[in-house]
C-alpha cells in the first residue's frame, strides 16, 4: 500500500469534528468506495487523529462523507487502533507460544497483514478471508496431534475473536446482504454503502447527488433552469425526499476551476447596504461584472467557451456570491410553499413543504459558513439588525423567478445557531378558480365571497400558520373591480403588487414597520392606516392585523371612513378566537369589533394518519351587531357556510339557505332591485358560483385560464353584461346574464 502524501487537518465546527484531506494535487478524484488506497489512507489518518464525525476531500469538487457514513469508518478505525495498541494477537512473543513451525509458520504474518493492511484496504474481503481460515484450521485440526491441535485452537480462537469484533461493526451489518457476491479487489459492495456528497468548491452547501438505495420515485420533473427534481419514497421513512440536482453539479472540470477562482476573487468584495436597495439592478450589475471576469480568466487559462457558457456560468456565480445559493434554486420551484433550515444548519438537512407531497426532507445541508453568509445578506437586504440584542429578523426577498418572506433567528433565541424559514410567495395572484380546483373552497363559497366583496363588507380572513390566509386574501383582491382604488398595508411584502399593477389595478402598496422591528425609518402600521385614510375613497387591504394598528383600523371601519371593502388576515382558529385576539389581546373596544361583518376561517385539515394536510376554508361566518358583552354566548356569530369533513365540502347552512343573513340583507337594502327580495340575492350568489364553475370547465385544456388575467377578464365582463341586461330589461335576470356571458366566453375562446 502506497503512503499518501496528501496533507490533512482536523477542522472543528459546531457539533462536528471534520477530517479534511487535501487532494488538490491528485489527478484522480478521491473516493473511498472506489479506491482501496484512499480508503486505507483515510483510515490511517483517523487512527492518528482520533474520532471524527465527517470526512471531506478537498479538490476541484469537494467530496464529503456525511456523519452516518463517517461513523462506519470511525468504528473500523477504532477497532484497528485497539488491535494494534492493546490486543496481544500481533505480539510476536505471544504468537510464538501458539506457533506450529512445522505446519503454519505464517500465522503471525496472516494476522499482521489482516490488521495493518487488509482491514484498511478491503475490510469485507479480510473478513471473508478470516472465515475461510477458521474453516480451514478447524478441518485440519481434526487430523493432527493433541499438542498441535491445542496450539491450533488458540489460533482459531484468536481468529474467531477478530471475526466477532468485525461482526459488531456497522460496516458488517450493511455489507451482510451482499457478502455472497463480494470478490477481493471488487469495490461494488462499498459503492452500495458509501455515497458521498459532491460539492464544487464554489458551493458552500452540501448536496447528495446519488439517489438513496431502495428509493422509489413518486414523481420527477425539471425546473426552468434545468434542475432535476425527484420526489422519492424511502422504505421506513415517513417524509418523502425532495431530491434535486442543479445543472451546476454537472459542469466540466475546467468550468468548475473557473467558477472556483472567480468566486475567490469576487468574495474579496465586501458588499454595502446601498448595493441591496434595488436587488434587481444590483444583480444585473454583478452579472455583467462577473461575466467579464470569467472571460478574462478563461482567456488567461486559454479555455474556449461560447457566449452561452459565459452567461450560464455568470448566472451561477451571481447565485453563489450575491444570491442565496441553492435556496434560490428551491424557491424557483412553483411547487414549494415553505423552506426550513434548522439550527445548527450544518447538521440538519433542509426541509420543505411541497404543494403536492407535503413535508419533505431534502438532499441539501447548509454549511455553517453558508448560514452566516445568508444572515449577513439578509441584514443588508432588509436594513434591519440581526444580533444578540435583536435575535429575530423578518423581511422579504425578491429573487429571479420568485419572491419569499424569510424569518431568521439567532442566539440567544436559537441556542444552536442561526435558523431560517422561507415562505414562498406565488408570483402571480391566486384566484378563486385556482382554489376551487385545489378544493380549498367550492364554487358556492367563492360566489358568496364575491358577492360580499362587491357589497363592500369588512372581512377578516383567519387561520393558523400555513393555513393559506394570505393566499386567500390575494385571490379575494382579484374579485374587486378594477375601477376600485386599492391601498395595501403590509409590514412584510407578501402580496404580488407588481402583478396587480400589470393587470391594470389601481393599487398602492404601503410598507410599514414590523412588530418586531425597533426604530428604523418605517411608519408604524397605525400611522400607515391613518395615512391611507387621507388618500380618499379606497378599498383597504391589511396584510396582517397583529398589533396596535387594529385600534386605528377598527375606528376607521366603525365610523365608515373607508367607504369600501376592508379585508385583512389575522391569526385565529374560530370566529370567537378572532374576537378574543382583537379585543383582549390587541385592545380594540368591543363596540368597535362590531364593525367586523364577515370572518372567514381557513385551516389545514389533517388525514387520520397525520401524514397528509390539505388547506380548506372551513367556515364563513357573519358577525351580528345585537350583543353587548359576549358575542359567543349572545349568538352574534352566525355561520353562513361550514366545512363538512365527510364530504370534504364547504356547505351552506340554514341561515344562508333561508335568507337569515343580516349582512347579505344589508347589502341588498342598498340595491333597489334586491331590497327585501332574498331570492334575487341568492340567485346572484349562485350565478357567481356558476361562472366560477364554467371558468374551471374551460380551463381543463388550458390551465392558464385559471390564472388572474383570464379570471379578471371574466369578472369584468360579468359586471358589464349584468349592467347591459339591467339597462335593457330593467332587472338583472341571472339566466339572461349567464347566457350572454357564456356566449361571450365561447367567442373569446374561439378567437384565442
Amino acid at each position: 500500500m502506497a503512503v499518501s502524501e496528501n496533507p490533512y487537518r482536523i477542522r472543528e465546527e459546531p457539533g462536528q469534528r471534520i477530517l479534511e484531506i487535501d487532494y488538490s494535487k491528485s489527478i484522480k478524484s478521491p473516493s473511498i468506495e472506489n479506491s482501496e488506497t484512499v480508503m486505507a489512507d483515510t483510515l490511517n489518518k483517523i487512527i492518528k487523529s482520533g474520532r471524527v464525525t465527517q470526512i471531506e476531500f478537498k479538490q476541484q469538487e469537494d467530496i464529503l462523507y456525511p456523519t452516518d457514513q463517517t461513523k462506519i469508518l470511525d468504528e473500523l478505525a477504532s477497532m484497528i487502533k485497539d488491535l494494534i495498541e492493546n490486543a496481544k494477537i500481533l505480539v510476536e512473543a505471544y504468537v510464538k507460544t501458539i506457533e506450529d513451525p512445522s505446519d503454519y509458520p505464517g500465522r503471525l504474518e496472516f494476522l499482521k497483514s489482516t490488521v495493518n493492511y487488509g482491514l484498511k484496504e478491503d475490510p469485507v474481503a479480510s473478513y471473508l478471508r478470516i472465515l475461510a481460515r477458521i474453516d480451514k484450521e478447524q478441518k485440519i485440526g481434526e487430523n493432527i496431534s493433541r499438542e498441535s491441535s491445542q496450539s491450533r485452537q488458540v489460533f482459531i480462537t484468536t481468529l474467531t475473536s477478530l471475526k466477532d469484533r468485525f461482526e459488531k461493526l456497522s460496516l458488517f451489518k450493511l455489507a451482510q446482504p451482499h457478502l455472497s457476491k463480494h470478490k477481493p479487489g471488487s469495490r461494488e459492495i462499498y459503492r452500495q454503502i458509501f455515497s458521498p456528497i459532491i460539492k464544487p468548491n464554489f458551493l458552500y452547501a452540501k448536496l447528495v447527488t446519488k439517489l438513496p438505495t431502495g428509493a422509489r420515485e413518486l414523481e420527477g420533473y425539471t425546473l426552468k433552469d434545468g434542475t432535476k427534481v425527484s420526489i422519492l419514497d424511502l422504505p421506513g421513512k415517513v417524509r418523502p425526499i425532495y431530491h434535486m440536482v442543479p445543472p451546476e453539479l454537472n459542469l466540466s472540470e475546467e468550468k468548475y476551476m473557473l467558477l472556483g477562482e472567480a468566486k475567490s476573487i469576487v468574495s474579496e468584495h465586501k458588499p454595502q447596504r446601498s448595493e441591496f436597495i434595488d436587488p434587481q439592478k444590483t444583480r444585473e450589475l454583478f452579472l455583467s461584472v462577473e461575466r467579464d471576469l470569467l472571460k478574462d480568466l478563461s482567456a488567461t487559462k486559454k479555455i474556449e467557451m461560447s457566449s452561452a457558457d459565459y452567461e450560464t456560468l455568470a448566472e451561477i456565480l451571481v447565485r453563489y456570491t450575491l444570491g442565496f445559493g441553492l435556496i434560490e434554486v428551491i424557491l424557483s420551484d412553483e411547487n414549494i410553499q415553505d423552506i426550513s433550515v434548522n439550527a445548527p444548519s450544518n447538521l440538519n438537512e433542509i426541509s420543505i413543504v411541497h404543494q403536492k407531497y407535503g413535508e419533505c426532507r431534502t438532499n441539501i445541508t447548509l454549511t455553517a459558513r453558508e448560514g452566516e453568509s445568508m444572515a449577513t445578506k439578509l441584514r443588508l437586504v432588509s436594513g434591519r439588525p440581526l444580533d444578540e440584542a435583536n435575535p429575530v429578523l423578518d423581511t422579504n426577498l425578491e429573487l429571479p423567478g420568485s419572491t419569499a418572506r424569510v424569518a431568521a433567528i439567532q442566539p440567544p433565541l436559537s441556542p444552536s445557531g442561526i435558523a431560517f424559514s422561507f415562505r414562498r410567495h406565488r408570483e402571480r395572484p391566486w384566484t378563486y378558480p385556482l382554489f376551487i380546483q385545489n378544493k380549498m373552497i367550492n364554487s358556492l363559497g367563492a360566489g358568496l365571497m364575491s358577492f360580499l366583496i362587491d357589497g363592500g363588507r369588512t372581512i377578516l380572513i383567519a387561520g393558523t400558520r400555513s393555513s393559506g390566509k394570505t393566499s386567500f386574501l390575494s385571490s379575494s383582491i382579484v374579485e374587486l373591480m378594477r375601477s376600485t382604488r386599492i391601498i395595501t398595508i403590509e409590514d412584510t411584502l407578501e402580496l404580488p403588487i407588481k402583478k396587480y399593477q400589470e393587470l391594470n389595478y389601481d393599487i398602492q402598496s404601503m410598507k410599514v414597520q414590523a412588530v418586531i422591528t425597533q426604530g428604523g425609518g418605517e411608519l408604524t402600521a397605525s400611522d400607515g392606516i391613518r395615512a391611507a385614510l387621507r388618500m380618499g375613497d379606497s378599498a383597504l387591504i391589511v396584510g396582517e392585523v397583529r398589533s396596535k394598528e387594529a385600534t386605528a383600523l377598527y375606528e376607521a371601519m366603525r365610523v365608515g371612513a373607508l367607504a369600501n371593502v376592508v379585508m385583512g388576515t389575522i391569526h385565529g382558529g374560530s370566529p370567537y378566537s378572532v374576537y378574543d385576539r382583537v379585543v383582549n389581546d390587541l385592545g380594540v373596544p368591543k363596540t368597535s369589533f362590531k364593525a367586523t361583518d364577515i370572518i372567514v376561517i381557513a385551516n389545514p385539515i389533517k388525514s387520520a394518519s397525520g401524514l397528509e394536510k390539505k388547506k380548506r376554508v372551513v367556515q364563513i361566518s357573519e358577525v351580528r351587531k345585537e350583543w353587548t358583552d359576549d358575542p359567543l354566548t349572545e349568538h352574534a356569530f352566525v355561520d353562513l357556510m361550514i366545512y363538512n369533513p365527510e364530504t370534504d365540502e364547504l356547505e351552506a347552512t340554514d341561515a344562508l339557505l333561508q335568507g337569515e343573513s343580516i349582512v347579505l340583507k344589508s347589502i341588498a337594502s342598498k340595491i333597489p332591485e334586491w331590497a327585501g327580495d332574498w331570492d334575487a340575492v341568492w340567485e346572484n350568489i349562485k350565478l357567481r358560483a356558476k361562472i366560477k364553475d364554467k371558468i374551471i370547465e374551460v380551463s381543463k385544456d388550458n390551465p392558464e385560464r385559471l390564472e388572474a388575467e383570464f379570471t379578471i377578464h371574466c369578472n369584468d365582463n360579468f359586471h358589464k353584461i349584468s349592467q347591459a341586461v339591467f339597462d335593457r330589461d330593467g332587472k338583472t335576470d341571472p339566466d339572461k346574464i349567464y347566457s350572454e356571458w357564456e356566449a361571450w366566453l365561447e367567442s373569446e375562446i374561439r378567437n384565442g
